[in-house]
């Protein structure tokens, strides 16, 4: 008992504060020695270590209040039984053991992301089988949760050899004291710490390193939908629509322009058929640049077809792509109009083809509810087909995240062959899945391993060039136009918020009796694809878009369109504007062979066009302007 007493007195409380700043600090250490040092000066370092605890110590603000208010509820006589004596280390275990979990998912996260917990981890708690089944197929969680008690309980084991926690009497006066600090604590956090204030460095890796993933994961709930007029600068509705009317935003082609509209194509297709491959960065393709030889199939169909080389994704994210490659909008701030509530019946591809008696299609390989696939494209009359609808016969290997593509392929091309006994023209839009964590697929396809993404990269090439071969043996194939591009990049992290670099995607138009082989040099936006798809089948429609079409004879000069959920670029002339909440706005020159980022003086006009483009389609998506109408092809 003597030495019991001898123990040094602490409060659970304040045990668990010291705890969670010392493993938070000690995965932020971890992080900032994987960094690229080269990318992050001794200053923006320091920055993003005092930011780190400011953010640290404001989200225990929030973590301490129930154990505030426990401590003020429980009587003298209770708090001093051996009962509480015992539940107080159970809680401390617990309570370390979640802090060591914490640390460790967010170490995961940034590995996979390079950015502490945002809007992407708030999609994760909502769609918990695929990410539950990615994390289980990805890692050894047994060995990880074994690892994270055992470390729990060296902790709790060490601190039992040197504190006791508080049991003294408490009067009535100090409980009262110690509720009314737990209840000003989350507003004091609320009322003087937030999330932009890591913008007192515009370089992006100091910020998601002085990021705490509780108080960033807190803040995404809060603005993953933000109102543009609320959040951005904005122009006057009817400046911002003239605007984009001079640059050739929802006019109809003359009969000249019309007749040029095809480009380099020999003749129309009949038939599209739009490969959209998951997170397949430019970096990745030997066509443009790559030495792994990780993509031969594809760079063999980039020597014999139409090789875009600068084409610029709009976001970071699946449901970007999807929202671009569909619907030809800039990416609307916060959730992608994907996964927004009253996005059905839109000028999309496939409602604007379907009214001209194309059978339009939209085949994925995982699960179509995920990000609300399957609800926007059957709202937007597209047919669907997901892996629930795949006969398991045809599937050879599956993950939690989809079937392997060469399944996926197959299946299309199936359904692609039922249309063609039908004698319908079709666009199909074929979703991939490989190439994605845990980067798993079917053994002695190619020379490399599962589970890592440049062999999955290489087995989604593999898939693709098989599709391709089958299909040069099918009667669909000399009229039809294959599009592969990717969805998005495998990685948006650089020195800015939105390097300009890590948006760069590949895409290749392939079709041999359509189009020769050639290279397009000029700069072109996702958004441009719909359009320009559109104009080359020759259907009506590619007014309706904010793209526009790349092989048009009358061209605006090009820009390019790339954000994440919450800051907002346009690209153009060397220069990106970049637009951010409180009605923030940051200018860059930027370098055109090697994409580095230099801050600039603000473009006047650049910033009006870059405003009038995103401010339109946000206000128009809330006022049901983006709704389709047969009346609008007449």
């Amino acid at each position: 008992m003597k030495n019991y007493k001898a123990l040094q007195k602490v409060r659970l409380t304040s045990y668990l504060v010291c705890v969670s700043l010392l493993l938070w600090l000690s995965l932020r250490v971890t992080l900032w020695i994987g960094l690229d040092k080269t990318q992050i000066n001794v200053i923006d370092q320091l920055k993003a270590f005092g930011l780190g605890l400011w953010f640290d110590v404001w989200a225990l603000a929030y973590l301490v209040l129930p154990f505030l208010f426990v401590s003020a509820l429980l009587s003298n006589k209770f708090r001093q039984s051996m009962f509480i004596l015992v539940m107080r280390w159970v809680v401390a275990w617990v309570v370390v053991a979640a802090l060591i979990f914490g640390v460790a998912a967010e170490y995961l996260f940034w590995d996979e992301f390079t950015a502490r917990f945002n809007f992407i981890a708030v999609d994760y708690l909502i769609y918990t089988k695929e990410v539950i089944g990615n994390i289980q197929e990805s890692y050894p969680l047994p060995w990880i949760f074994s690892g994270i008690a055992l470390f729990a309980s060296l902790i709790t084991f060490v601190a039992s050899r040197y504190v006791r926690f508080d049991d003294d009497n408490r009067s009535a006066t100090k409980r009262f004291q110690l509720a009314v600090i737990a209840l000003l604590l989350p507003v004091l956090s609320y009322s003087v710490a937030h999330l932009d204030q890591n913008q007192a460095t515009s370089n992006s890796y100091t910020q998601e390193l002085s990021n705490n993933g509780l108080f960033s994961l807190a803040a995404a709930m809060r603005r993953n939908d933000l109102d543009y007029n609320r959040f951005y600068k904005t122009l006057p509705d009817a400046e911002a629509k003239d605007i984009l009317v001079s640059l050739g935003v929802h006019q109809k082609s003359t009969p000249a322009e019309a007749a040029a509209k095809l480009g380099p194509f020999i003749k129309s297709p009949k038939n599209v058929v739009l490969i959209t491959v998951e997170s397949l960065s430019a970096e990745y393709v030997g066509s443009y640049g790559n030495d792994e030889n990780l993509t031969p199939k594809l760079d063999k169909l980039a020597s014999e077809g139409f090789k875009f080389e600068r084409l610029f994704a709009t976001g970071t994210r699946t449901v970007r792509g999807l929202e671009a490659l569909s619907l030809g909008t800039p990416p609307v701030p916060g959730q992608a109009i994907v996964r927004r509530p009253n996005n059905e019946h839109l000028s999309t591809v496939g409602q604007v083809l379907k009214s001209q008696g194309v059978e339009t299609q939209f085949v994925y390989g995982g699960y179509g509810y995920f990000d609300n696939m399957n609800a926007f494209f059957k709202g937007n009359d597209y047919e669907i087909f997901d892996r629930t609808d795949f006969d398991p016969k045809t599937i050879v290997m599956e993950n939690v995240w989809g079937v392997a593509d060469e399944s996926l392929f197959a299946n299309a091309s199936n359904k692609i062959d039922a249309l063609t006994a039908a004698k319908k023209p079709f666009f199909m839009h074929v979703m991939t899945t490989s190439n994605h964590r845990p980067f798993t697929y079917p053994d002695n396809r190619i020379d490399m391993p599962s589970g890592h993404r440049q062999g999955a990269v290489k087995y989604t090439d593999y898939a693709i060039g098989e599709f391709i071969e089958n299909a040069k043996t099918k009667p669909w194939f000399n009229e039809t136009l294959f599009v592969v591009v990717a969805d998005h990049c495998a990685s948006v992290a650089g020195k800015t918020e939105l390097p300009v670099d890590k948006y760069h995607i590949p895409m290749i138009f392939y079709a041999p009796a359509l189009i020769k082989p050639g290279k397009f040099e000029r700069l072109v936006s996702q958004i441009d694809i719909a359009p320009t798809l559109l104009d080359v089948m020759g259907y009506k429609g590619r007014e309706l878009f904010y793209g526009q079409n790349m092989f048009a004879a009358k061209q605006t000069k090009p820009r390019a369109f790339i954000s994440n959920y919450q800051s907002l670029g346009y690209y153009k002339d060397n220069q990106l504007i970049v637009l951010s909440p409180k009605q923030a706005v940051q200018s860059y020159q930027i370098d055109p062979v090697t994409y580095e980022a230099t801050p600039s003086k603000v473009d006047a006009k650049l910033l009006n066009e870059a405003i009038a483009y995103y401010q339109t389609p946000s206000n128009g998506f809330k006022a049901g302007e983006l709704k389709f109408s047969p009346d609008s092809l007449k």
